[in-house]
């Protein structure tokens, strides 16, 4: 192999080892929160939940809902319906006190939609009162204390933003193993990422904001161009203006979880979705990263693909593959531990061929912005 060629492959090796170091710091910097447990916050919370054909899970978020440890009459709970075919707003209304919103009335009139969730999240906030702004998912249940653990951690540090932890359910085999292993390690970025202000990351299944702060970036204004990215962009946006009020709530009280997708097709759609935002907004600093990790990536299956005829090149893929694996496991060991899943690790290594083609795959499919979701194609 070239001179030069190797030079370039041990400086993107080290550049991404580098990067793992980096969130592995980021991860262990951020303290786990200390909350007041007998101290009952007092701001009111809308909790919005954008739902589209989730008659199987609503039931059970709404039942988590219900059984919060905190003042019921300083709780709404808002369900959005997204057009559903199944009996997900029917449910959702069996629920005393819970709030249920057609999307469908208030889209009445504007034509070419596509950002369809952040459409939902705009409705269920401008129907709602609260002063804190509580963002999950149909498919999501909480602990009882999620609530007061979000409430008071925003009043501790004055957050105008926070993005909470989320874990997908323990489920068995091959598919579940990879998917919680790929999330848990986006939830030690995303940790980093606020630690170090490198940029924004967040997940809608768990996310809190003040009403105030979402009123003064315009809310969604500006973003409803693009389908996805209704946590990312938002954050982006409120960045640019309280760029040192956004935080990451490292707390197992404010855990949320959520179910992972039940087959390969649905979770490769979810996860061109999530990349379709990439790249899509003013963030330098996580587009480089993420550019770091596409690169890397794609050198190692252009790698093994080269050594089906160049055999030295198989030789510098397994160098570069443990290194890769070493530099992982340094940021998921604390993470897994965190999340109570330090067994999954086992796993880890035999998923690496998956996992690189399926970052390949997903990056450049994002970047394409067509997927189906939901019974729906974006484009």
């Amino acid at each position: 192999m070239p001179d030069f060629l190797i030079v370039f492959l041990l400086l993107l090796t080290a550049a991404y080892a580098a990067l793992l170091l980096l969130y592995r710091l980021g991860w262990s910097r951020t303290s786990v929160a200390v909350l007041a447990g007998k101290e009952i916050p007092h701001p009111s919370i809308s909790v919005i939940i954008p739902a589209r054909n989730e008659a199987g899970n609503i039931g059970r978020c709404l039942a988590a809902l219900k059984q919060q440890n905190y003042p019921s009459a300083l709780v709404e709970i808002m369900v959005v319906d997204d057009a559903s075919e199944d009996e997900t707003a029917a449910i959702a209304r069996s629920f005393e006190g819970v709030q249920v919103l057609d999307l469908k009335r208030f889209l009445a009139g504007k034509t070419g939609t596509v950002a369809y969730k952040k459409m939902a999240l705009s409705a269920g906030i401008a129907h709602s009162t609260g002063k804190l702004i509580v963002t999950t998912d149909a498919d999501c249940t909480a602990g009882e204390n999620w609530l007061l653990s979000i409430a008071a951690f925003q009043q501790q540090t004055g957050a105008c933003m926070v993005a909470a932890p989320v874990v997908f359910e323990k489920k068995k085999g091959l598919l579940a193993a990879f998917q919680s292993l790929d999330f848990m390690t986006m939830q030690g970025i995303t940790a980093a990422v606020l630690r170090f202000r490198l940029g924004s990351m967040a997940n809608g299944a768990n996310l809190a904001f003040e009403r105030a702060a979402f009123d003064a970036v315009n809310g969604y204004e500006g973003i409803t161009h693009l389908a996805s990215g209704d946590d990312y962009l938002l954050m982006n946006k409120l960045r640019a203006t309280y760029r040192n009020r956004l935080f990451y709530l490292k707390a197992n009280p404010a855990v949320v979880s959520t179910q992972p997708q039940p087959d390969w097709k649905s979770f490769f759609n979810q996860r061109v979705r999530w990349a379709s935002k990439s790249g899509k907004y003013k963030d330098a600093g996580v587009t480089l990263m993420l550019l770091l990790v596409y690169s890397f990536n794609l050198v190692l299956l252009l790698l093994f693909i080269t050594g089906f005829w160049y055999t030295a090149a198989w030789q510098w893929l397994w160098k570069i593959l443990l290194l890769k694996i070493a530099a992982e496991l340094l940021l998921l060991l604390p993470v897994a531990a965190f999340f109570e899943r330090k067994k999954l690790l086992w796993w880890f290594p035999f998923l690496q061929p998956l996992h690189i083609f399926y970052v390949v795959a997903a990056g450049f499919f994002g970047m394409l912005g067509t997927y189906s979701w939901k019974g729906r194609v974006v484009r």
